[in-house]
């Protein structure tokens, strides 16, 4: 069973968006996982077997014990009917209490529709007398993480220090040498130097070094005020 489950539009997206988180739940003792929706072909410099190993070089410096992939197709996602049923049939053999997924406004159809296909998901899941697999089951919360394709001027619900894991979340990044190295050599700033840059930007607005930005739909609950900064 999860605690978290990360659903991811393509490899990378996890690990750019929420790296450092993913590192702080597990740190906390919760167990984290993620699914990703595509093998994320064609790319520019990519192949499926590259990617492969890409995304297990990059999944064992996280140590994420928990990974697949759902197998739909990259730059024609859609939240179908029977995209549906796969998702909401993983949310009740993992049972996650929390579900991460896209920012809804973006310009990236395949995260839009990711997202949409998380809460339809997410719906269905918890239905009775359906033809889904295993027992119904609702996950708590959604909580969505940015990897937008927008220069939006972003007002997340929380920020969260990354400054400790920041270290391992950029070599897990740069694992993914055919996504943010080959053929884009003369780019500056480069892919990682932008992302660094953005979670640089979050952490200063928290008193940090780095800060990984997230929202929610909903009213967050807390228990104590002793962790707000």
């Amino acid at each position: 069973m999860l605690d978290a489950l990360i659903i991811a539009p393509h490899p990378d997206d996890a690990e750019i968006s929420m790296g450092g988180a993913i590192l702080r739940l597990q740190g906390d003792g919760l167990q984290v996982g993620v699914l990703d929706l595509t093998l994320g072909e064609p790319t520019p410099h990519g192949d499926e077997p590259t990617r492969k190993r890409e995304t297990q070089a990059a999944t064992d410096v996280l140590s994420i014990r928990w990974r697949e992939n759902l197998g739909l197709t990259n730059r024609k996602l859609q939240p179908t009917l029977e995209a549906r049923a796969l998702l909401a049939n993983v949310f009740r053999r993992v049972r996650p209490r929390w579900l991460f997924a896209p920012y809804p406004v973006d310009a990236h159809p395949d995260h839009v529709a990711a997202t949409q296909l998380v809460e339809d998901a997410r719906f269905w899941s918890k239905l009775t007398k359906s033809e889904l697999e295993g027992q119904a089951f609702h996950p708590e919360r959604v909580f969505y993480y940015f990897s937008i394709h927008l220069r939006l001027a972003l007002q997340p619900s929380f920020v969260l220090n990354i400054s400790a894991e920041w270290p391992t979340k950029i070599e897990a990044l740069r694992c993914y040498q055919s996504q943010f190295v080959t053929g884009r050599e003369e780019e500056s700033p480069s892919v990682l130097q932008r992302i660094e840059t953005h979670n640089a930007y979050f952490g200063q607005l928290i008193g940090a070094h780095y800060g990984e930005p997230f929202a929610c739909r909903e009213p967050i609950g807390l228990s104590s005020l002793a962790s707000l900064r």
